[in-house]
């Protein structure tokens, strides 16, 4: 696609309602949240959701999330995040709101 058709789609507001409501949201959860299938359990809700981004365990015992998308899509996914599968027990979730400068190709685990 050319560069004048991009600016067309962007300028007719196809693309521009995606990019005003594009963030970033940063979370670190604590609580029973490693070895029980939580990074699993993030990845399939943030593919399911269409976000990107990342999870990974940390050293501290925490997990660690970060996830694009639409302020509306984050906001469900924040309310995964809260509840956690069944083996785990969330004790709490704290939540740091960007923009989104850093872009994902996807959603991933990390190590």
């Amino acid at each position: 696609m050319g560069d004048n058709r991009l600016q067309s789609l962007f300028l007719s507001g196809k693309f521009g309602i995606f990019l005003s409501t594009m963030k970033t949201m940063h979370c670190t959860i604590s609580g029973l949240v490693q070895g029980v299938g939580f990074r699993y359990f993030v990845l399939t809700r943030a593919r399911m959701l269409g976000l990107r981004g990342f999870v990974r365990n940390l050293y501290t015992g925490d997990v660690e999330v970060a996830a694009q998308g639409g302020d509306g899509t984050l906001s469900d996914f924040l309310k995964e995040l809260r509840m956690g599968p069944r083996s785990a027990q969330v004790q709490k979730v704290r939540v740091e709101w960007l923009d989104a400068d850093d872009m994902y190709n996807n959603f991933e685990i990390r190590a």
